[in-house]
């Protein structure tokens, strides 16, 4: 196939909360060309010196590598295979990389799909979260060929630090699952334990402070404990809905390989509650309220 150069032209579909930063690296490298059906980020990008497309299908005739960065498997199948979708843009030797977290089997199936019209994939969903997707850090969990993986490596270089995971496309999907399941974890125990926090009558920032150097840290801790404390309601960075869909391709996946999660049973409940509430479109740090909540219940 033909490799593309280093500074082939790069195709975005998806610029949101993750997308945007994401393609703004890969900007500072070369051309890109973007497409979101919410018109801000990309005028934002296209202010910097990116080009806009009017479908994902443009995107893919306009480029050499195409990113898809979506939050959904359903959004995945959308633009992939939907009205003026990537598929009906790509040319034989096309490389495309999914970063969405959408499971094993859908980006499986997606790599069945496009090897008939002899396009690569490579699968290569993200942790990092917005921060380190701004500053260029996040780590790339990536499964697919050898091939394809030479073809783009420049291009997911741009965005953060490369994890190979292995030559299969779905192994870095496989590989995020454990990412989101202890990720879930981790967020619902912080909240959690801040939660405590306040109940015990201390002041949480105090304790945050305290506590966020030690053992008992996580990364989790430190990029959402500010925004559990924050006086206002926080920008949304990560919606709670982002983790009750990431804890349910969890779940499947456990029970595809008889394997026993329960934390990852009980983290996934903190989230579905929270939905259920109307929290879905808030910031994943706001599960916070809902010990928050429950502690008010109690002490009625």
């Amino acid at each position: 196939m033909e490799q593309p150069a280093s500074a082939a032209t790069v195709g975005f579909v998806g610029v949101g909360s993750m997308g945007l930063p994401m393609a703004r690296n890969v900007l500072r490298r070369g051309p890109v060309v973007v497409y979101d059906p919410n018109p801000a980020p990309v005028a934002d990008l296209v202010a910097e010196g990116a080009s806009d497309a009017e479908s994902p299908a443009a995107v893919a005739r306009a480029s050499d590598v195409v990113v898809v960065m979506v939050a959904t498997g359903a959004q995945l199948d959308s633009a992939l295979f939907g009205d003026q979708g990537v598929a009906s843009g790509l040319r034989p030797g096309q490389v495309v990389i999914v970063m969405s977290t959408v499971g094993v089997d859908a980006v499986r199936d997606l790599d069945r799909r496009l090897a008939d019209a002899g396009v690569l994939l490579v699968d290569a969903p993200v942790t990092g979260g917005v921060a380190r997707a701004t500053s260029g850090e996040l780590i790339l969990l990536v499964g697919g060929t050898p091939e394809a993986l030479g073809a783009v490596e420049p291009v997911l270089a741009a965005m953060g630090k490369i994890a190979r995971c292995g030559d299969r496309v779905g192994d870095g999907q496989a590989v995020k699952m454990v990412n989101q399941l202890l990720c879930s974890v981790h967020l619902a125990a912080a909240g959690e334990a801040l939660g405590l926090a306040e109940s015990l009558g201390l002041d949480p920032q105090t304790v945050l402070d305290a506590i966020g150097g030690g053992a008992a840290s996580s990364f989790m801790l430190l990029d959402r404990g500010a925004r559990m404390l924050a006086d206002t309601e926080p920008p949304t960075r990560s919606a709670i809905d982002i983790f009750v869909k990431d804890c349910g391709l969890v779940l499947a996946a456990a029970e595809g390989a008889d394997a026993s999660v329960p934390l990852a049973a009980t983290a996934a409940q903190v989230y579905l509650d929270a939905k259920e509430r109307g929290w879905g479109r808030r910031d994943d740090s706001r599960v916070i309220d809902l010990y928050r909540d429950r502690a008010a219940t109690e002490n009625r």
